[in-house]
Order: C-alpha cells, then structure tokens, then sequence
C-alpha cells in the first residue's frame, strides 16, 4: 500500500517520468518523447549513459581495446615483425579512456535537447504514487547541492539500475576497489587480486595483466565465468594461464586487513594458499545488486521483491498500472542491451501501443581475450529442460581467417533442436565473438534451421562464415573438414 503524505506544490510536471538515465532509461525517455510525450528525465550522473557509459562497459572497453592491441603487438614477434616493449602513460591512458566517454555523453546530452527531454540531475525519491523528489545534485558530479524539486507525473518508467555488491568483512581503503574504481586506474600494481571469476572481474583483469600486474582470482564456485558452458571456458583459460598466479576455485576470500605494505587477505577453501597472500591492489567484483529499495518504492505503493528487484509484466508495467520498471532493476540479465529493449517496449506501452516484451534470446558477451559469447540454450541449459539437441561444432583451426589472424584457438558451436530441426542455440569462443554473436540471435529468433544457416553464403575469409560451417557440420555438406565417419 502507498503512504499518504503531504506533497508541496510540484516545480515540475510531465506526462512520463523516466527515473534513471543508463543506457534503458534514456532509451526509454527519448522514445516516449519521439511518440510524443511530455518526458522529464532524472539521473544522478553529471552526463546521461548511467553506469554502462560513464563508469562501465563503454570505459571498459575503451581499455579492453587499448590492451589487445599491446598483445596483438607482442604476438606479432612469431610473424617477424617486433615492436619495442610498451610504454605506458597512464594520465593519457586515462585521458584517453574520458575522452570516448565525453564523446558519448556529449551526444547524448545533444539528443535530449533536440527532443525536448527535460533532465534533471539527481537521486530520485517516490514521494507517492505520483509525485518524485529530486536532491540536485552539482554539474561536475554526483555530490548532492541541498536544494530539492519535485516532480508530478501522470506515468513513470524506473530504471534505476543497480550498485556493485560489497563484502562486508573487506576494510575501506583506496587499494580495494569495485569495477568502478579499477576502472579509474589509479596504479598499475605489482600484485592484483580479483574477487569474484565472472565476467566484470575477468575483463579488468585482462586490463590489468596487460599492463603488467600478476594476478590472482578466487571464486567459491568450481568454475570462471558463470552461465558460459565450460569447453568455451577452457578456451579462455589456456590462453590465458601464463596471466595468471593463482586461480582459486572453490574458495572464498574470508578476511583482508589494511597494511602498510599492501593489503593482507586470507582464504578458505579447496584452491586457498596456507598463509595470507599479500596485493597491491583488490578488486571486488561479486555481483551486482538492484536499487528497488533505495528509491522510496514502497512511499508510491510498488511492490519490491525481498532481493530488490521489482516484478513486471510483458509491457513492463509493475503492480501499478501507471508505473513501469526495466533494465537490471526487473532482474537478471544485468545488461545494457536488454534495458534498451525493455525501455523502448515500455516507453511505447505507455504511448498506448500494443508493445510487449518477447524476446527469445539475450546474447551475453565477455569481453576477454579471447571473447566469449552466447545466445539462446547453453549444453548445460539444455540438458536440465531434458531438451534433446544435436551440436554442431566448427574449430577455428580450420577457419582461413583465424590461421591468418594468428588466433586459431576459438571454434564456433550450434545447437539444434532435434524434434523441430530449428537453432535453439549457440556459442563463440575467440577474437571478436561479440561482434558475430548477433547473427546467431537472430536465427534462433526467425526460427532458422540448420539448412537455412549453412546455405546463407557467408563472405570468404572471414571469421562469421564459421557459423555457416557449424551450420554445415550439422548437415554432413562441410567441405573444409573431413567428413564423417559412416557407421
């Protein structure tokens, strides 16, 4: 139920509310103003892009470029051809890394403009089912200025995102960092650990050991990488093992004291060293956790979930018929991708169109060295539906591309349902899988088959055309590897 209190005078009104200006929420505010609506938008940070743009996956791989170009350069010895050792100025690796932020950001900034989006920079606060106080926050950041606004909205979409998960026992000081403050670059350290082996905390690691800091991971579970079936992951690790120190498995981080040599972090577990290991640098990459109950929800009368997320229905309206919820708020997966498309289905949904959300797939990409990327059913996903599929599988070490790229440890894989013939799903392990993993996604969308796939002719020598031989594999019609054996 929603409290009743007394609300000043509103300073503004709209017809939609947007809380939250992440890569979901400015969707969402710059559709509805395409359709028409009268749309306030209120975000925290200096610039629009939320947390994606502005502090994580676009500085990330801003960086994530920088480092494969410096191993690219290192590999480049077999082909005959050296490059002097790297050196690296971190001032203008950061000033590098803020200006493709700025570049977004300012565009961003020009496109609400140019759509009459009103935005209001600050922490959002339900005062009642239609009223939202604002704390303003200052120009150059996040720091609240003490003057507050309110808002009076006829519909609102929350995209309010989500806050790195903090493990209580790790002591405040600038050596232990979440995603954000890795992503800063304060130092390359000597010795580095990575709390958490998935996806975030790989990434920053491959950053890290680039530029020349040892690593350690630990994770409590039995393997990196969560969600990815474990022969991709294998791909990853043996490419990657002269990285790494330590990879902890089964093991968690129990206790971290504040030295002044480092920081002192003792393990329990099956991978845990004896004694505690000491690290110049912590990263902290556990999960991330909604903010369902730090906008004042329960005030408006929308019903949170105990974990903080916030239940939808396929228009992505939540409990309250006026009131909308995307992106990472409305559960897993936390990804930019997926709240662009629940912003627009909710933004239209608000406009009075029939738009639901129904995607089949959502691609998931690791943006390591080499990527990993999948859509749709995993081998481990399908055998727990007790879904019978055939795989199909094409190895990199057959691909023209991959041996002249240099990169030939990757291989593309298919799933196929076999009762309906159709792609259930798929997955790409090397250079440059999240660029490819799109076409696998809309396959399993449009319903192809194997036939459909492997006779799509594909440009030749390129790493895409992969999928149409896994395609082909399945059909028995490949050429480029030796046929099967006939039983």
């Amino acid at each position: 139920m929603s409290q009743t209190i007394e609300v000043k005078v509103p300073d503004l009104e709209c017809r939609l509310l947007v809380l939250g200006g992440g890569p979901g929420g400015y969707s969402a505010a710059f559709r509805a103003a395409d359709l028409g609506l009268d749309t306030v938008l209120v975000e925290r940070y200096a610039t629009l892009g939320g947390v994606c743009l502005n502090v994580g996956c676009i500085p990330s791989k801003a960086l994530l470029h920088v480092a494969s170009v410096i191993d690219e350069a290192r590999h480049f010895a077999r082909a005959g051809v050296e490059f002097d050792a790297p050196r690296i100025d971190l001032d203008r690796l950061r000033a590098h890394k803020a200006a493709v932020v700025g570049k977004l950001t300012g565009g961003l900034s020009g496109m609400a403009k140019s759509r009459k989006v009103r935005v209001l920079r600050g922490y959002g606060h339900f005062l009642d089912a239609n009223h939202l106080e604002v704390e303003l926050t200052t120009g150059a950041g996040q720091d609240k200025t003490g003057e507050k606004q309110v808002v009076r909205f006829e519909q609102a979409i929350v995209a309010a995102g989500s806050m790195p998960v903090r493990l209580p026992f790790l002591p405040e000081d600038p050596r232990i960092v979440d995603s954000t403050g890795a992503l800063e670059l304060p130092a390359v350290p000597k010795r580095m650990l990575v709390i958490g082996g998935g996806i975030i905390g790989l990434e920053m690691a491959t950053v890290y050991a680039t530029l020349g800091a040892r690593i350690d991971v630990v994770e409590m579970l039995d393997g990196l990488m969560t969600g990815a079936d474990r022969d991709l992951v294998k791909v990853w690790q043996r490419h990657n093992e002269k990285r790494f120190d330590r990879v902890m498995l089964r093991t968690k981080t129990v206790r971290a004291e504040a030295a002044a040599e480092g920081i002192r972090v003792w393990f329990e577990g099956e991978g845990a060293p004896a004694e505690p290991q000491l690290y110049d640098l912590v990263l902290s990459a556990v999960g991330r956790a909604p903010n369902g109950r730090k906008i004042g929800a329960e005030r408006a009368g929308i019903a949170v979930g105990e974990r903080g997320f916030i239940a939808v229905d396929r228009q992505m309206r939540t409990n309250l018929p006026h009131v909308f919820a995307i992106g990472d708020i409305v559960g897993q997966p936390m990804l930019a991708h997926k709240a662009v498309h629940q912003g627009h289905v909710a933004a239209e949904a608000a406009a009075g169109q029939k738009s639901f959300f129904d995607a089949r797939v959502i691609p998931s990409v690791a943006y390591t060295d080499p990527e990993i990327a999948w859509a749709g059913l995993t081998e481990d996903e399908a055998r727990a539906q007790g879904l019978a599929v055939g795989k199909a599988v094409f190895p990199w070490s057959a691909s023209a591309r991959a041996i002249a790229n240099g990169r030939d440890e990757g291989f593309t894989k298919l799933l196929f349902d076999e009762q309906t013939h159709r792609i259930v799903g798929g997955a790409i392990v090397g250079t440059h899988a999240g660029d490819m993993i799109g076409e696998i996604a809309l396959a399993i969308e449009m319903g192809a088959d194997a036939t459909d796939i492997g006779r799509t002719i594909h440009p030749h020598p390129t790493l895409g055309e992969s999928i149409g031989q896994a395609a082909e594999v399945h059909e028995g019609t490949c050429t480029d590897l030796l046929p099967r054996r006939k039983r």
